[in-house]
């Protein structure tokens, strides 16, 4: 690990003043993959700012039954908040099947959103990334990929986004709230995530030194049932192989709405509106949620190793949608 200065931040505003003076200062909150990424010598900031004790920490109702959550909240606390168990049962599954009870206990809702990637080539350091190092190359494109993505990517980057929380956040409509140099944000989540392109290193829209303050989100519909699926390797402390997010109204017999977000597979969180437009209106059967699920991986990139995560999402997708289809 390399040096560096360490300061706690007397406030959000002194805290983004602080960042944005140094290109390689970094925001500090729970550390549960800045810390290990800093270990393994792929981060090296000169400053972190510590923003843990900011009063960023609260569960909070808005109007029309949505929710407003700070920055700093804990992924525990908020997968087992009474209004996210009622209201939002999607987005507890997602945060309880990611990490141990005790990373989830340190990682906050901020970091969880800019949660780097899994991809072996990323972490160790010394393999061309263009991520980490832009310009050396995509060692995954003919290495071994098995956990790649197949959506989403490029020559130059085919890493996978590797948080759950954010697949549940997708269908959730989300807006992320940001505090920055140039003043205040509000995100829609859809904006947020960047596909790598032929610069992989940039993931977000944020500007160097702007901070997540929260997020917030509307209701869902009344009638309306969600679902995170997750599958890998083993049953706990596992990144998806492939993952789904789903919401599904249905009245009077057919599907008033649909929302389809996949994880494991894209190089971000993955949300899906053809596959969502396809069952709008038809009766939620089996046949119709194998249809979504073909539309939703039009235009995948198996290589070498990963191709089996085509015919697996689709699979979870039917899944997902046939559980909240039986309520």
């Amino acid at each position: 690990m390399n040096p560096f200065d360490y300061a706690r931040a007397a406030g959000a505003a002194a805290a983004v003043t602080q960042v944005a003076a140094s290109p390689r200062a970094k925001f500090l909150a729970g550390g549960t993959t800045l810390i290990d990424l800093m270990k393994l010598h792929v981060e090296t900031p000169d400053t972190l700012v510590d923003i843990g004790r900011l009063p960023l920490d609260k569960v909070e109702a808005v109007a029309g039954g949505g929710l407003a959550v700070g920055a700093n909240v804990r992924n525990s606390d908020l997968a087992y908040h009474d209004a996210v168990l009622a209201r939002f049962p999607v987005l507890s599954e997602a945060l309880l099947s990611g990490a141990s009870p005790q990373l989830r206990n340190a990682a906050t809702v901020g970091g969880n959103l800019l949660q780097r990637t899994r991809c072996p080539y990323f972490r160790d350091g010394v393999s061309p990334c263009n991520k980490r190092a832009p310009g050396s190359g995509c060692a995954a494109l003919g290495g071994h990929n098995r956990g790649n993505a197949v959506l989403g990517g490029s020559e130059s980057c085919i890493a996978t986004s590797a948080s759950d929380m954010c697949v549940a956040m997708a269908v959730l409509n989300v807006t992320i709230k940001t505090q920055g140099p140039k003043g205040e944000r509000a995100i829609p989540f859809a904006d947020f995530y960047l596909v790598p392109g032929e610069t992989p290193e940039r993931e977000t829209v944020l500007d160097h030194g702007e901070l997540i303050v929260g997020v917030e989100w509307p209701a869902l519909p009344a009638g309306a049932k969600s679902h995170y699926l997750k599958v890998r390797d083993r049953a706990s402390y596992q990144f998806a192989l492939a993952s789904a997010a789903v919401v599904l109204e249905v009245a009077g017999g057919v599907v008033t709405t649909a929302r389809v977000a996949l994880g494991g597979v894209a190089t971000k969180p993955w949300r899906v509106p053809d596959a969502e437009k396809l069952l709008v209106g038809r009766k939620p059967t089996a046949e119709a949620f194998a249809a979504a699920a073909e539309v939703a991986t039009k235009g995948a990139v198996p290589r070498t190793f990963n191709g089996f995560k085509v015919a697996l999402v689709r699979r979870v997708i039917v899944r997902a949608l046939e559980t909240v289809a039986a309520g």
